[in-house]
């Protein structure tokens, strides 16, 4: 199973990008998509992940919960928020094209500890759930990229492989996670849980930053709201479901 979940998040994020290219993108759309992703994201989290961390009474679990969110504080300075939505083109004089590195770095580590939870873990539900957010949140993050890749000046074939890099973290955590498992190098047992805790708070700092900066200048708006309540729902269905 692990080979098609893998094969899943790897294929999301490569035929989002290549969406990039074939419908129109703008800002208010990107916005609202990444408002669904961002309610999804909360939502599963606190419904389905952080109880399951808490099944085995060890209340020392959230300094790690608390260890990922300020991980994904610092990864922020690095990948410059992409992963909830900010876009800051980098342009070279000439307008000569340019690879931001340090962003692709913040937002390769954040992509590979998010892959190593499922190649630890053998409840199934929760690895699906793991995935399915993955994957929704990985569509809006697939497009900025593109975005940004575009707008500083990268050709196509630049920008798809600077996508398939990012595509491939996520597997890549999921593989170390199971050579650690069949190695017996770890104990499985207490490793999922903290890495899973740590995985726990990267969500909460993206999912609740997206989610604070849905509305601009504090005013209401319908269609975010909306995309909120839609992400909320699918996120409650799920439970149903199980």
């Amino acid at each position: 199973m692990n080979l098609m979940e893998a094969l899943l998040i790897f294929g999301t994020a490569m035929v989002s990008g290549l969406l990039f290219f074939m419908l129109k993108w703008n800002s208010t759309k990107l916005k609202l998509l990444l408002s669904f992703s961002g309610a999804y994201l909360f939502a599963i989290t606190v419904l389905h992940l952080i109880p399951e961390i808490y099944t085995h009474h060890n209340h020392l679990i959230g300094i790690y919960l608390l260890g990922g969110f300020f991980l994904q504080l610092i990864l922020d300075y690095l990948s410059h928020g992409i992963e909830h939505g900010h876009i800051h083109p980098h342009h070279q004089h000439g307008h000569k094209a340019s690879i931001p590195f340090s962003m692709m770095l913040g937002l390769c580590i954040h992509a590979f500890f998010e892959g190593m939870p499922i190649g630890g873990t053998h409840n199934e539900h929760v690895s699906e759930m793991l995935v399915f957010g993955i994957i929704i949140h990985n569509i809006p993050i697939a497009l900025a990229l593109m975005s940004l890749l575009i707008e500083s000046g990268n050709n196509k074939f630049r920008s798809m492989i600077m996508l398939g890099i990012f595509a491939l973290m996520t597997p890549l955590g999921m593989m170390l996670s199971m050579y650690l498992n069949h190695s017996q190098m770890v104990d499985l047992n207490d490793y999922y849980q903290k890495i899973m805790a740590v995985v726990i708070g990267i969500f909460l700092h993206i999912s609740t930053t997206i989610l604070f900066e849905s509305s601009e200048n504090h005013k209401f708006n319908f269609q975010k709201f909306g995309a909120i309540i839609a992400g909320t729902l699918l996120a409650l269905g799920m439970v149903f479901l199980y």
